[in-house]
């Protein structure tokens, strides 16, 4: 597949829509993670100086998505830190991911807003043209 791993946001009402693209539901999965984290910060003040593995299971790749960005959201909570490079590997409903990055400096990062949550709002894992598109709503 020749599909260029990217992101986007599309709005959404009060919240912001996230959709990552890429060559695997994997890869899709990584690039929704780096839209999150930019829904945040701008990514480049972000160093990827510490990894964080990250661990989620459910039924379908659907599910899968929102737990695996709750699973981020949590970990920038709990850590007071921001990533700004994933890796997903998935197999047999589970998700194995590590997330790089640093802890919030105020004045470097400038976070906009806090992200709340994934909902289930538009929550999409499908073939997308040469590759794949993983999207979801986040209540900020």
């Amino acid at each position: 597949m020749n599909m260029i791993p990217h992101w986007e946001h599309f709005e959404h009402e009060a919240d912001m829509g996230l959709r990552g693209f890429g060559a695997t539901p994997a890869e899709a999965f990584e690039q929704t993670a780096v839209a999150l984290s930019a829904v945040v910060t701008d990514l480049d003040s972000i160093r990827a100086d510490e990894a964080v593995a990250i661990h989620c299971d459910a039924p379908d790749l659907e599910l899968l998505l929102a737990e695996w960005l709750n699973g981020v959201i949590y970990e920038m909570a709990t850590r007071r830190m921001l990533f700004s490079r994933f890796q997903v590997r998935l197999a047999d409903g589970a998700l194995e991911g590590l997330a790089w990055g640093e802890r919030v400096e105020q004045d470097r990062h400038h976070p906009a807003v806090e992200v709340k949550g994934a909902t289930y709002t538009a929550l999409r894992v499908a073939p997308h043209e040469d590759g794949w598109m993983a999207q979801t709503v986040v209540d900020v």
